[in-house]
């Protein structure tokens, strides 16, 4: 039996990593780059892997200045001011209180301290000590638990259950001060999935986020993790929970695209189905996400999501003139699904994107040919 697993790992790398993707005008391959055969993703103006931007799935310069002057200073003020004028409901503030909380996390992973060493994440502590009324702080500081929870800890022992209950009150104190604020329930949601909460329990807190904010793509993401099969759900629950919500989003929302996002949670660890990715069901929830994005508004931050994941599912279903159609607008930022799974998220989209690349050009594409 080991044999045989061994064997069926080896030939889903094979696939996975050098496919061999036959097509009516040719075979896309992978070889070395500088190999004469090579496709050269920057003919397309596309960014060098090493200059990817792996902290977001798109642009937010605003964020990137604060974030760059706050690690360098680890001076908070310019963090407060900016969520302080970002506006409650919306799905930037929730992406940024991540990426604040993230950032901390990190320069805590980095410089953990001791001795001789000041911990990384001062700001983080100085901001929320001197501002304690400060709901932005609050709500970073919440979502920072949960982000160390999951990073530091195993979920079920003592030292991840802690943490979690941890957040789970400092979501309560974020609450508190920003009533109409969604963002710490959205936080909660994760640390109650953590905590295994019971289903009913789950619910009643996700009615807060509903009252607040119904399309909150956000809040749908961190709300389908629980309903998952890997944690306290099914896959009929979670396909459920993603399809209700698509019916019921209004026009130009991206909750039409989650049912893609439930395929993705549910994918087989093995596939050795060659037709999986253009099967009814993949099929279905690509076009919803395709809608979706084409009926969504330019500026809409979750939109880099969406196109993040659709650069996944269309190379898999080998729709080269789609995925390049998805790249231009996503090129340069990593920093969402698939790729943030990832212990290289810049590598493993850079061969997706090289894949695009070599299938696109392998059916007659060409950089004066890829629509702008």
């Amino acid at each position: 039996m080991a044999i045989l697993w061994l064997l069926m790992a080896l030939v889903m790398l094979s696939m996975v990593l050098v496919p061999v993707l036959r097509r009516r005008r040719g075979a896309v391959g992978l070889v070395p780059p500088g190999h004469p055969d090579a496709a050269d993703p920057a003919a397309y103006g596309f960014v060098r892997q090493e200059e990817l931007d792996v902290r977001m799935p798109g642009p937010d310069q605003d964020l990137l200045d604060v974030l760059d002057l706050v690690q360098r200073t680890q001076d908070y003020r310019a963090a407060a001011q900016l969520l302080a004028g970002t506006e409650a409901e919306g799905e930037v503030r929730w992406q940024r209180v991540q990426a604040f909380a993230g950032a901390a996390a990190l320069e805590l992973g980095q410089r953990p301290g001791g001795v001789h060493e000041t911990p990384g994440a001062q700001w983080l502590r100085v901001w929320r000590a001197e501002r304690p009324k400060d709901a932005g702080a609050a709500a970073v500081h919440a979502e920072f638990l949960v982000q160390q929870a999951w990073r530091t800890s195993t979920p079920g022992t003592d030292e991840f259950r802690i943490i979690m209950e941890e957040a789970r009150r400092a979501c309560g104190e974020a609450a508190l001060l920003a009533p109409g604020d969604p963002v710490p329930y959205i936080v909660e949601l994760s640390a109650a999935r953590g905590l295994a909460c019971s289903q009913p329990e789950f619910e009643k807190l996700w009615m807060n986020v509903l009252d607040r904010a119904p399309h909150h793509m956000g809040a749908h993401l961190a709300a389908l993790h629980y309903w998952c099969e890997k944690w306290h759900g099914s896959r009929e629950q979670a396909y459920a929970f993603a399809e209700a919500a698509a019916a019921r989003a209004p026009e130009g929302s991206l909750l039409a695209a989650l049912p893609l996002f439930a395929v993705f949670e549910h994918l087989p660890e093995v596939n050795l189905v060659r037709g999986f990715y253009r099967s009814e069901v993949v099929t279905r929830a690509m076009h919803g996400a395709l809608h979706a994005v084409h009926a969504a508004a330019p500026d809409d931050p979750v939109l880099a999501h969406v196109r993040h994941l659709l650069v996944f599912f269309l190379v898999r279903a080998e729709r080269w003139a789609e995925a390049m159609d998805q790249l231009i607008h996503v090129d340069g930022h990593v920093g969402a699904l698939p790729w943030s799974l990832s212990d290289d998220p810049a590598a493993d989209f850079a061969l997706y994107r090289a894949l695009a690349v070599a299938g696109y050009e392998a059916n007659g594409g060409s950089p004066a040919t890829l629509p702008g």
